[in-house]
């Protein structure tokens, strides 16, 4: 193994979180920055010529390679776990940009009283409402401190939106639900397609509130406060699994590396696979050493470092800790240990499928042009008579109907699966079919979490993460509810027949439900019950930092993206501002 010259800072990961970071020490400080990212390079540029369906959306060129490293899925601790061969439930990105590269630009707030969940259920419900096994948290950090890093945030990416809550002030077209906001949207809201529009009406005569959904993917030309500008928006349909050819879709590529290719003291090493943070415990405090990675050459190299900045997505956060013997892995029998615990999956489906019989030009849109409410969301409705807790949010996207992923969806009254009738059926509905999403939250449970699999290994010779994930009671009676509702709203919407969602069983590999998987390395107010403190420094690693939604203690209903780049903008200044000043724990 060969030995490199020291680094001030060595950040893991390559994606939104990896890279803002970089930005920020970079623009900050005169510390040596050096980014590692295991895949390959990205340029923006690379999108512009290169958008096919068939590679990108279904042989799934951005995303990791199953082959070389994988999970094992069991739904409980009894069962021997399975690798997942083939990435179906969600779909973890690779190269530089990440999955930041290939998303659909949701952006949403998360609702102030989720970053208090376990006190704020608790004062209402008290502890015999609460799910056998739950196990929610609060976060150490409250909405109020976090807001002006959300403004950041969205003004970073340029996010579009109507604000419904500005400085306390409930205001008609946005989201009367939000916390308040400091500031009003940067960009407008994005053009409202067909499909969006008989969803907003539909929704407005039940009583119901929707708004334009919060979209990275800009509605006009914007230059953010770095001075990158970006193009609005041409709804060409291709955005999730697909980067942007014109930029509007605010990615990593676009946004943060023409600031950092002008930083001489940031350095990107693409196809870098960190193997191991090397670290010694002295008095009863552990230090970071730097990281073994293997290079492009496949050379094994060794990164002395005197920070550690861990960015990689939630499950390489996680496992590469527990590959590092950093912390204590959780144990669901006594329940001690904080490393692996609190895994969940954002509880996502199509709530009901809506057939009309007028074209709905669906193969214009964007991964963000349509409309959400959050009237069924967190507790914004009466949950006395109701057999769960909490909820989500109600969607109506038309982001492009690109013709293979969407051809075939035909209504329960077509009988034929197959042949001339099904061909027949499937063309006459292909730009009359619609879907109503559903977004839940997904309560943390004592019996869902994530180790290291004893049996299966990856490339490299390291065990795979295992994850042990189901759905509970709570989770599938909120399905029920949403499914009843999505029906509703899709009948007022004039639909002519609807499709129900199924429901849910057991967790299922198979179907996609959202790439937007949390926990592991959680934070909150003591060692107790996270792994991390409020700023993200690990509790027994001062110069180790965990970023990422690895740290949420539990699922909201809305995407992570702008939540963990606002959570790292609070990290960036507590770092220049006190961890540099006086380098150690900054919470005790």
């Amino acid at each position: 193994m060969k030995t490199l010259p020291r680094t001030d800072v060595v950040i893991i990961g390559g994606g939104w979180t990896g890279l803002l970071m970089a930005k920020e020490l970079g623009a900050r400080t005169h510390l040596s920055v050096v980014v590692l990212e295991r895949g390959a390079p990205r340029e923006p540029h690379g999108y512009f010529t290169d958008m096919d369906e068939l590679d990108y959306a279904i042989r799934l060129r951005m995303m990791q390679d199953p082959s070389l490293e994988t999970v094992t899925l069991r739904h409980h601790p009894k069962q021997r776990a399975l690798p997942i061969r083939q990435f179906a439930s969600f779909l973890p990105g690779t190269g530089t940009g990440g999955a930041g590269e290939h998303w659909q630009g949701w952006s949403p707030r998360f609702p102030p009283d989720f970053f208090e969940l376990r006190t704020h259920t608790l004062e209402k419900y008290g502890t015999q409402r609460l799910p056998e096994d739950c196990d929610i948290r609060d976060w150490g950090v409250t909405y109020d401190e976090l807001e002006p890093c959300y403004a950041r945030a969205e003004n970073l990416m340029g996010v579009s939106g109507k604000a419904g809550n500005l400085k306390g002030k409930i205001s008609p077209g946005g989201d009367p639900f939000e916390g308040p906001r400091s500031t009003e949207y940067p960009t407008p809201p994005m053009k409202m397609p067909h499909l969006a529009e008989m969803f907003r009406d539909a929704a407005q005569s039940l009583g119901l509130h929707p708004f334009p959904i919060p979209a990275a993917t800009i509605s006009t030309a914007y230059t953010n406060p770095d001075g990158v500008h970006r193009l609005g928006c041409v709804y060409c349909g291709f955005c999730e699994r697909f980067g942007c050819m014109i930029g509007s879709k605010s990615q990593p590529t676009n946004t943060l590396l023409p600031v950092i290719a002008k930083q001489k003291n940031v350095s990107i090493r693409a196809r870098s696979s960190v193997r191991r943070i090397l670290h010694d415990q002295i008095g009863n405090q552990g230090h970071a050493r730097g990281v073994v990675y293997v290079d492009s050459a496949e050379q094994e190299m060794f990164q002395p470092a005197d920070l550690v900045i861990l960015a990689s997505w939630t499950l390489n956060n996680t496992r590469l800790l527990l590959l590092s013997e950093i912390g204590q892995p959780y144990d669901p029998l006594t329940r001690k240990g904080t490393l692996g615990r609190n895994l969940t999956h954002q509880v996502s489906f199509g709530a009901a499928t809506v057939f009309f019989d007028t074209p709905l030009n669906r193969f214009m849109g964007a991964g963000s042009s349509g409309l959400m409410l959050s009237d069924f969301d967190a507790d914004n409705f009466d949950h006395e008579k109701l057999g769960f807790l909490r909820g989500g949010k109600f969607l109506v996207v038309a982001s492009g109907a690109r013709p293979i992923a969407s051809f075939g969806v035909v209504p329960s009254s077509v009988k034929a699966r197959w042949g001339s009738e099904w061909k027949k059926a499937a063309l006459h509905h292909y730009d009359q079919t619609g879907g109503i999403v559903f977004s839940g939250e997904h309560l943390a449970y004592t019996s869902n979490f994530m180790d290291l699999d004893p049996t299966y290994k990856d490339h490299f010779g390291d065990p795979l993460l295992r994850f042990t994930l189901n759905w509970q009671d709570n989770e599938r009676r909120m399905a029920e509810f949403a499914g009843a509702r999505g029906l509703e709203m899709g009948r007022a919407m004039g639909a002519v027949e609807t499709s129900p969602f199924a429901g849910l069983q057991n967790y299922d590999s198979t179907r996609y439900q959202s790439t937007h998987i949390q926990g592991g390395t959680i934070m909150g107010a003591s060692p107790e019950h996270s792994v991390l403190n409020p700023w993200l420094q690990h509790w027994g690693v001062p110069n180790l930092f965990v970023l990422g939604a690895s740290s949420f203690p539990q699922n909201p209903s809305g995407n992570p993206t702008l939540t963990i780049l606002a959570q790292t903008y609070r990290t960036a200044d507590a770092i220049v501002e006190r961890y540099l000043k006086r380098p150690g724990p900054m919470a005790e």
